[in-house]
């Protein structure tokens, strides 16, 4: 078995367990397990740039930071309220939904047809500055101005005036 299913098979067990975990803690952790499993399909896919800002993004920024709110949250079953069977069959109505649709999109796929890439530099930080730093090189300037001029007016309108006169 190549190691694309095996990382394939881990992302949809802490996907499931991410879902079907009581605990909202345990739930981030597997969602970061899960990020970290498609941090190493980037990898395998030669995608290194989307693995390292999956890795440091998602994982190390918006993971950390969801986990750190739940802590802080500090759930409990007594503050949570409680579930209507309204509700219950909605939730239930729309998962079979998702279930029709994910059965009829795996229908159509063709597996026996597998493509090959021939540029192994897709993907690659390489290729990609080359892009940025040539064809988007106005774009890519025009937004860091942007981007200074709204930090730069972010830090005018924190600033605390001194009314001392």
């Amino acid at each position: 078995m190549s190691l694309f299913y095996v990382v394939a098979f881990l992302s949809i067990i802490f996907a499931l367990l991410v879902i079907f975990t009581k605990n909202p803690v345990h739930s981030v952790l597997y969602l970061i397990a899960t990020f970290f499993t498609f941090t190493i399909h980037y990898i395998i896919l030669n995608a290194q740039f989307l693995a390292v800002v999956n890795f440091i993004v998602y994982m190390g920024a918006i993971m950390v930071l969801f986990l750190f709110v739940l802590m802080l949250m500090n759930l409990n079953t007594d503050t949570e309220p409680m579930k209507s069977t309204l509700l219950k069959v909605v939730g239930a109505i729309a998962g079979g939904c998702l279930l029709v649709t994910l059965i009829g999109s795996m229908k159509t796929l063709s597996t026996a047809s597998t493509t090959t890439m021939d540029n192994t530099g897709i993907g690659l930080v390489e290729n990609l500055g080359k892009v940025l730093f040539s064809d988007f090189l106005l774009p890519f300037e025009l937004s860091s101005i942007l981007l200074l001029a709204a930090m730069v007016g972010a830090v005018l309108l924190a600033k605390k005036e001194n009314k001392t006169a």
